[in-house]
């Protein structure tokens, strides 16, 4: 007599085995195979009706580990609890649609097999029973065991393999960032959206203009600039505007993708060691000389190589409290905050104010702070503010008016960049409200 589920014929179980209950062993590797592969599933909980031929009246099944990895760097609770059930002698059969639903790692594959001989449970899959106390049997499940991890190792290398060659031709499609779009006939382009593409160059040429992410935040932010996010937090199908923040400034700025820039392998895994099972992290940032492929002039770009390479040196010094490095102001009266370092260790100057008018006083505090020895120097800010004041107007008195004409341009321009983004903005609420009102 055959199975429902297309097992091997009936086998006669010891009644002593029969009187205990039997485990049906769901599992499937990932998310997508549970939204997708349904058959699959609906074979394995067919098995529950084999169980009821072989002659088990208890049937338990346990599926907590749908779309969990068997590889053993993830951890699996269904697996935890069938291995408790056998642990306890209840379990008369483990039945699963094969045996590489159990594991694909030899430490849980023979940690199964070893606790099934000592209670003398048994193995039931598509090609018959198995009795783990059996030298034949288990050197059929232990062969069986490794070819599942051999495959699985094949498997991955080869996808790996082939990921990496179409990257190497810039050819493997990922999520571009916000402002591009990969069609399948035209490939990398930019996003139709007029709007899109001018606050994604908007950040560019305020950063250039005042060579601050922060600064270019505070004043998208006064303009009332929005900035769009996608709908799901995933796919840049459909967008939602709202208020632009620091981590969408930064990420601009910092992506090589609007440079024109195809960048393969940013990212690797890391395996470490928790409570005894291998932990693999994803998503762990490389230095860009790690990256695997790196292909410039592949697409167009917001902004060029060369123009790129300068914001990142320039975001680099604005690091606070690096030596050599500039920082902005903060809000305070001295005019030289954060632009002098000390000549002697090279630390940056620190700024206090001192009596009822607030003094600016620069001084050296590090060796005093950190080591607790004397400061480098300390002295009053304002005679060295009026020595600069006047050094600067004295060298820019010549071309005073050449450079009130320019900043008369640049301040027109930037206001026509601001009505332009804001008569964009308005003209996409006003279609929002026609789709709205149809």
């Amino acid at each position: 007599m055959m199975g429902n589920n297309d097992l091997t014929p009936i086998a006669i179980l010891p009644p002593a085995l029969l009187q205990r209950r039997a485990i049906v062993y769901v599992r499937q590797s990932t998310q997508s195979q549970v939204m997708t592969n349904l058959e699959s599933q609906r074979r394995q909980y067919d098995l529950v009706s084999s169980a009821r031929q072989y002659g088990f009246q208890a049937v338990d099944v346990i599926d907590d580990d749908l779309g969990v990895s068997a590889s053993g760097s993830a951890a699996r609770p269904g697996f935890e609890r069938l291995v408790a059930a056998l642990c306890s002698g209840e379990v008369g059969a483990v039945f699963c649609l094969e045996v590489s639903r159990l594991a694909r790692n030899g430490r849980d594959w023979h940690h199964v097999l070893e606790i099934c001989g000592m209670v003398e449970a048994r193995v039931v899959d598509h090609d018959g029973v198995y009795d783990p106390r059996l030298p034949n049997d288990r050197l059929l499940l232990g062969m069986k065991g490794s070819i599942s991890e051999f495959e699985l190792g094949i498997l991955r290398t080869r996808m790996l393999d082939a990921a990496r060659a179409k990257a190497r031709r810039g050819e493997l499609r990922y999520t571009p960032p916000i402002g591009y779009l990969w069609d399948r006939d035209a490939g990398i382009m930019f996003d139709p959206d007029m709007r899109v593409r001018e606050v994604i160059r908007a950040i560019f040429t305020r950063f250039e203009e005042l060579g601050s992410a922060r600064q270019v935040l505070l004043l998208m932010a006064d303009q009332g600039i929005h900035f769009p996010r996608p709908s799901d937090g995933i796919r840049p199908t459909s967008f939602e505007w709202r208020p632009i923040r620091y981590r969408n400034v930064i990420s601009v700025l910092k992506n090589t993708f609007y440079a024109g820039v195809y960048a393969y392998g940013k990212t690797g895994k890391k395996t470490e060691i928790r409570d005894g099972r291998a932990h693999v992290s994803y998503k762990n940032h490389k230095s860009p000389e790690d990256w695997e492929v790196v292909l410039h002039d592949h697409h167009a770009a917001y902004i060029e190589w060369g123009a790129y390479e300068r914001n990142q040196v320039q975001l680099a010094r604005n690091a606070f409290g690096k030596t050599g490095g500039t920082k902005s102001a903060r809000g305070g009266q001295a005019l030289l905050a954060g632009l002098m370092s000390c000549a002697k260790c090279g630390r940056r100057l620190h700024v206090v104010y001192a009596g009822r008018t607030h003094r600016p006083v620069y001084r050296c505090d590090n060796p005093n702070l950190l080591l607790g020895q004397k400061r480098c120097f300390t002295f009053g800010g304002a005679r060295a503010e009026t020595l600069i004041v006047s050094a600067v107007l004295e060298a820019i008195a010549p071309l005073a008016i050449e450079a009130a004409l320019q900043a008369q341009i640049h301040m027109t321009k930037a206001e026509e960049d601001r009505r332009q983004l804001l008569e964009l903005e308005l003209k996409q609420a006003e279609y929002d409200a026609t789709l709205a009102e149809r």
